[in-house]
């Protein structure tokens, strides 16, 4: 099946970022499912995105610090801790494509609230911690509120050059991992709200452990019984963001 070109070069942010964040240590773990299996989870204004004719379901974790507010010092007690979300791709009604976020897991409650209600994102209180040991990452996570939503996510980057992604994954990496904003749906609007980084420096990566039950409690709880479909490993990144818009939305 034909997969559509797409580019690791975001495009203009459009206005002055109002908040800056570094990303480190993530990890990407996608599995294909139905489109028709996520349109149910889309915010009123966008339908699933279909990338390598499937609509795709990720669990992504890592290390957010160094965020700062427009242009201002970095606030490392405010905005340095571990996060694992789930996300689904979206487009809107102008072509706009985007993540939306089904849970985000973070250990920190100040920015959790802050989050919720600016943006209405769906983070979550949890107990979370990141270790590295030689070449191997393992994160940890367990939501305050109800300890049954957990994961264990253990993974080894690849970093020898005979595995390397091959070009058609890479086409499908770029489209899961380089994703410029999120749609989400909050007091009684849909908010497209951009963001901009260097390209990812993608790798490939072995799937060690994965003792996860945040998937079922977003809603996909045969995704873990198979292994994902594609496991990605990055450094880091530092992310912009600009302040949100409002998608259009025309009755059918």
């Amino acid at each position: 099946m034909h997969l559509r070109n797409f580019t690791s070069e975001p495009p203009p942010l459009g206005s002055k970022p109002i908040m800056s964040q570094r990303w480190s240590e993530v990890t990407f773990l996608h599995w294909r499912v139905s489109p028709e299996s996520v349109a149910p989870y889309m915010p009123e204004g966008c339908t699933p995105d279909v990338i390598d004719g499937s609509a795709w379901v990720g669990l992504i974790a890592f290390q957010m610090s160094r965020s700062a507010f427009f242009g201002g010092p970095r606030i490392p007690w405010l905005g340095d801790f571990p996060e694992v979300n789930v996300r689904l791709y979206s487009v809107d009604s102008l072509g706009r494509r985007g993540v939306v976020f089904l849970s985000l897991e973070a250990s920190h409650l100040i920015p959790i609230l802050l989050a919720r209600t600016a943006f209405g994102l769906k983070y979550q209180w949890a107990s979370m911690k990141i270790r590295q040991e030689k070449n191997k990452i393992s994160y940890t996570t367990r939501r305050h509120t109800n300890p049954q939503a957990c994961s264990l996510i253990s993974i080894r980057p690849i970093e020898n050059s005979e595995a390397p992604v091959q070009n058609h994954d890479s086409q499908i990496a770029l489209a899961l991992t380089a994703q410029w904003a999120f749609h989400q749906r909050h007091l009684g609007r849909t908010l497209y709200c951009r963001n901009i980084h260097e390209p990812w420096p993608l790798q490939p990566a072995e799937l060690l452990q994965l003792d996860d039950s945040l998937l079922a409690t977003a809603g996909f709880k045969d995704l873990t019984e198979r292994t994902p479909d594609s496991v990605l490993y990055a450094k880091s990144v530092t992310t912009n963001f600009a302040a949100p818009s409002i998608v259009p939305y025309t009755h059918p």
